[in-house]
C-alpha cells in the first residue's frame, strides 16, 4: 500500500506543479493576469507541501524520483491542455523517466 500512496502523492504533486507552471505562463504569455499568476503561485506552493507527505525521509531522493513523474507529466499535460502532440521520442523518453523514478523511489534497500 506504500507504493500506491506514494504514487498517488507523486500525481497530486505534478498536478500542483505542473498546473500551477501553467498558470503562470498563461498569466504572463497569454495575457491572463494577475488573478492566474497569483494561483500558479499558490500551486507551486501547494506542490512543496505534498511532497513532505511521501514516506521516505530522503529530500534529494524524493526530488529525483519526482522528476521522472514531472516529466511523464508534463507530456501529458501539454495533451490535453494545449492539445500537444508528442511524437515516439517524447514517449519513450517519458516511459524511461518513469522507469527511472521507479528505481530511485522503490528499488530494495537494506537500512
Amino acid at each position: 500500500m506504500l507504493v500506491a500512496r506514494s504514487v498517488a502523492l507523486f500525481a497530486v504533486a505534478a498536478l500542483f506543479e505542473i498546473g500551477g507552471a501553467w498558470l503562470v505562463w498563461q498569466g504572463l504569455r497569454e495575457h491572463r493576469g494577475w488573478i492566474w499568476i497569483g494561483a500558479g503561485v499558490i500551486a507551486l506552493g501547494l506542490y512543496g507541501v505534498v511532497a513532505t507527505f511521501q514516506s521516505d525521509d530522503n529530500f534529494g531522493r524524493i526530488l529525483a524520483a519526482y522528476g521522472g513523474v514531472f516529466v511523464a507529466g508534463s507530456i501529458a499535460w501539454g495533451m490535453v491542455a494545449d492539445g500537444y502532440r508528442p511524437d515516439r521520442y517524447d514517449v519513450t523518453g517519458a516511459l524511461i523517466c518513469l522507469a527511472g523514478m521507479a528505481v530511485i523511489m522503490y528499488a530494495p534497500r537494506s537500512h
